[in-house]
């Protein structure tokens, strides 16, 4: 299961994530989303899980939990729906 993860603080590293989510289970891969310019963590990332059971509890024990002073929000990355991404766009003729 692909689990999101917001609201970070700016200063934690992949292998933090990855130690505090590998005590509910196993985990694949986790990536922080990085400015391309500057290289600093914009604030969110992903956690791959293999076992959607450890990822579910995962979920429900640390969403809405404090990590260095911020409320961070953990949930299942929701799949995006084909065809939305071009709906603001105005049509050309």
């Amino acid at each position: 299961m692909n689990i999101y993860v917001g609201n970070l603080p700016h200063g934690v590293s992949e292998e933090e994530l990855r130690e505090i989510f590998s005590q509910y289970g196993e985990v694949a891969s986790v990536s922080l989303v990085k400015d391309r310019f500057s290289g600093q963590s914009k604030g969110f990332g992903f956690v791959e899980m293999p076992n959607n059971s450890e990822a579910d509890q995962v979920i429900k024990a640390l969403n809405k939990t404090d990590m260095q002073g911020r409320t961070i929000k953990v949930n299942q990355v929701q799949p995006q729906k084909r065809g939305r991404k071009n709906a603001r766009r105005p049509r050309r003729y």
